[in-house]
């Protein structure tokens, strides 16, 4: 039977972000390569006036 007045722990447990996996370094950088990325997709088709699939050949 378990009893109202249970203990509770005193410290708070010293969490480290991540090295790996969905934190918000990650996200941020996958974020910000996207928008390079895109940046870089309509600057192809502004100079080259295609597409970036008709220059890449897959169109």
């Amino acid at each position: 039977m378990a009893t109202i007045n249970q203990p509770q722990p005193r410290i708070t447990p010293d969490t480290k972000e991540p090295k790996f996996g969905f934190n918000r370094y990650a996200e941020r950088l996958n974020g910000r390569a996207a928008m390079v990325g895109f940046t870089a997709m309509l600057l192809v088709e502004w100079l080259t006036g295609k597409g970036v699939l008709s220059w890449l050949g897959l169109l």
